[in-house]
């Protein structure tokens, strides 16, 4: 079904506000900025962050953004904070206040009780001639245009700005600590993108079977070492125990379609030389990418002396999630 060209100019035209609109907060962006940052990087406690509504969505978001990049941070929702959360909130902690108009109920009940703890108060907000806005210690200027709705209602426009200074501020914490893709993983064990970050070489051949013949054995007996294995492939090696080629069931289906004889032929004269190799110390991203680089499906594994130690196959990678 073709959709009406005026929805696809609705859609159109709310992204275009919204990237407008955070084009227009990046101006605002100077030395209170900074200074921000600053207190952050220099606290004692945590990033204490509060909203109602959407805000309080959007509070989430930041404080996951946050926790994920090395700056301790909670969440508090600001109507549960006048009933007892608040307790949360101690003296050497930063409170950052998310409010799109800065005058809602329970941010004016709020932000008196939270100066009194002591801790420093930082109003992302909208509308700087808000209450919220004239009580903070400290501003993260948000201010739009209008929303992105035709009846300038729902929160659009503005949550994606709140959002968007909460990724920068995010970003400037991060560079300004030094965090590394090594920090990240530490706070990412699960899923394919901590392993990614993570989970090297090392750790997973070991599972596998270590199949290898010598270039004199027949071809027969290389097929049985790559059956008995079952990973498809065996190092070949000399006389010496170095690597010299892998022989692989790609190889022997080649063989059959050349109707080539295995009965005294010598796996060395089949095999494929200069394997593709990888040292068993190196991230299990980089054998990924020598896979789908090469095209092929298996990396003969080595350790700093270059002596075969295993074998790693796309399979296990997939197991793993990293693929």
């Amino acid at each position: 079904m073709k959709l009406a060209k005026n929805i696809q100019t609705t859609a159109k035209n709310t992204l275009l506000k919204e990237a407008d609109a955070i084009r227009q907060i990046s101006e605002f962006i100077d030395e209170g900025f900074e200074a921000i940052v600053s207190l952050i990087l220099k606290l004692e406690g945590r990033v204490v962050i509060t909203g109602v509504g959407k805000s309080a969505i959007v509070a989430n978001k930041i404080v996951a953004t946050l926790n994920s990049t090395g700056t301790p941070s909670l969440f508090m929702h600001a109507a549960d904070a006048i009933h007892g959360d608040l307790g949360m909130v101690q003296p050497n902690d930063a409170v950052i206040c998310i409010s799109k108009s800065g005058n809602t109920p329970e941010i004016k009940v709020l932000v008196p009780l939270i100066k009194r703890t002591g801790a420093k108060l930082i109003a992302l907000v909208s509308n700087l001639d808000s209450d919220l806005a004239k009580q903070a210690d400290y501003i993260l200027n948000a201010t739009i245009d209008k929303e992105a709705d035709p009846n300038n209602l729902a929160p659009t426009t503005s949550t994606t700005a709140h959002m968007a200074l909460g990724d920068a501020l995010a970003v400037c914490l991060l560079e300004c600590r030094g965090f590394t893709s090594e920090d990240f993983a530490k706070y990412h064990p699960g899923g394919s993108l901590g392993k990614q970050l993570y989970l090297k070489v090392e750790d997973i051949y070991p599972k596998n079977g270590l199949p290898i013949v010598k270039e004199t054995d027949l071809v027969k007996e290389s097929i049985l070492e790559i059956s008995n294995k079952r990973l498809g492939a065996t190092a070949v090696v000399g006389n010496n125990g170095k690597l010299t080629g892998i022989f692989t069931d790609g190889d022997i289906r080649r063989m059959i379609e050349k109707d080539m004889s295995f009965e005294h032929r010598t796996v060395a004269e089949v095999m494929t030389k200069n394997p593709k190799t990888i040292l068993k110390g190196e991230f299990a991203l980089r054998a990924m990418n020598q896979m789908r680089e090469h095209s092929i499906n298996h990396l003969v594994v080595l350790d700093d002396a270059e002596n075969i130690v295993g074998f790693i196959h796309i399979q296990d990678l997939i197991n793993e999630g990293i693929v």
